[in-house]
């Protein structure tokens, strides 16, 4: 049964905030109208997972292994980065200028590149792909650098909607991360449809008027309030700021906040330091209140600590959000079979802190699942506030009635079935 993902950062908070979230599964489709916005927002991708120790998977079919790593720099001598090379066979035509880079005096080691010797096939790219993610663990992060590049290797679109379209799901079921850029204006109106209906999140980057221009749209699962709205964003020192996100001139305890954070991270003053790129010193000093962060460096600090900008502003009198009005609740994405069955609620935010995740389950009339509803192997509690169901767990069979309540501590239960003409609600919970 289909639960909702695992979130993650993107390693651009503005970002984050206006997606409502990047998850684990995530195919992120990128629109490019100048050919060179995405690349901004792709390293930030490299380097947030390289910082999460990672694997990241680049599949280039526009640049050549050596000068792939001249635009990736200090990124592209991380252990954990693997360059799938459809270039040197593909656009490149099995040139011997390209073909140097993997002569013994020439490969330029210790960076990870895989050469793939049919690129013009679109199956045999997807077997690379899925071959090389059987001996990669954790969730592997991908970049698609870029569908446009594979139009031009595999001439024609229905190649490569055959292979998108074979690919993103399969990428989603192993729990990835996948950023495919494309030029916008490449594309027929018809290809980019299919494009957005398969995809989880799709972003549109272009420039006007010398400005630089972000819009979602499309966010799956999600509902974030930026959907469909244009903003201006900048990049400044390798740092991008989206319009809304800058900060006001507020006088508060900012350092003990940034210094509470750290603790929290069990991270040394030393060790913050070096992520953000200043001085242990400089960390201090913050800490103290003594000087006060620019804001790249107050993003760079939230960004490896963690939090939002806005943890840094919340006032010591202000009363923490204990009570979550009905609205807010997220209906969890199901399965259409599964829709028909039950339908889960989650009250409390994805992003609480705490060690309890709060859900309503309902369970219609005369329907059966065949298996628990969520896929979580950890504790679970919950009670029934409404209805009569049967649960089996263990291959024996109880009868719940409303009030009673249930705990598991690792086994799930196998069955529920609501034989009633009622709809069956559970209060439940996942505890972390």
């Amino acid at each position: 049964m289909k639960h909702r993902k695992k979130k993650v950062s993107s390693g651009i908070i503005g970002l984050n905030r206006m997606l409502n979230g990047l998850f684990i599964g995530d195919n992120v489709v990128w629109y490019d109208d100048a050919g060179s916005l995405a690349s901004d927002f792709s390293m930030k991708f490299i380097k947030e997972s390289q910082n999460r120790k990672r694997s990241i998977v680049y599949v280039s079919f526009d640049r050549s292994p050596r000068n792939l790593i001249e635009k990736l720099g200090p990124l592209a001598e991380n252990q954990n980065l693997i360059i799938l090379d459809c270039f040197t066979n593909g656009k490149g035509d099995k040139s011997e200028v390209f073909n140097k880079f993997y002569e013994k005096d020439g490969a330029q080691w210790p960076y990870k590149v895989i050469k793939i010797t049919q690129p013009e096939s679109t199956q045999a790219v997807s077997e690379s792909i899925l071959g090389l993610h059987k001996t990669l663990t954790g969730d592997v992060r991908f970049v698609f650098e870029s569908l446009t590049g594979m139009a031009d290797l595999w001439e024609g679109e229905d190649h490569i909607l055959k292979f998108y379209s074979h690919t993103c799901p399969q990428l989603y079921e192993l729990d990835t991360i996948a950023y495919w850029m494309i030029e916008k204006d490449a594309h027929s109106s018809k290809l980019k449809a299919h494009i957005n209906q398969i995809a989880q999140v799709v972003i549109d980057l272009s420039m006007e008027q010398g400005k630089k221009r972000i819009k979602l749209l499309k966010a799956e699962n999600r509902t974030p309030g930026s959907l469909g709205k244009s903003y201006d964003y900048s990049v400044e020192g390798g740092d991008i700021l989206i319009e809304g996100e800058k900060l006001k001139n507020v006088q508060m305890d900012i350092g003990a906040a940034i210094k509470n954070y750290r603790k929290q991270q069990g991270m040394s003053q030393k060790e913050l330091s070096e992520l953000v790129g200043v001085t242990s010193s400089n960390i201090s000093q913050i800490e103290s209140n003594l000087i006060f962060p620019s804001i790249p460096a107050l993003y760079k600090l939230a960004e490896h600590l963690s939090v939002d900008v806005g943890s840094f502003f919340q006032e010591k009198n202000t009363l923490e959000k204990i009570v979550f009005p009905a609205t807010e609740g997220v209906k969890i994405n199901l399965s259409n079979s599964d829709k028909k069955n039950f339908e889960i609620i989650q009250l409390t935010p994805f992003d609480l802190k705490g060690k309890v995740d709060l859900f309503r389950v309902s369970i219609f009339p005369g329907k059966k699942l065949p298996s628990h509803f969520f896929l979580f192997k950890g504790e679970e509690a919950g009670q029934v506030l409404f209805g009569e169901i049967d649960m089996v767990y263990k291959d024996q069979t109880y009868s719940l009635k409303s009030g009673d309540t249930v705990y598991l501590n690792t086994f799930s239960p196998s069955l529920w079935q609501n034989q009633k003409e009622e709809t069956v609600i559970l209060l439940w919970m996942k505890i972390k």
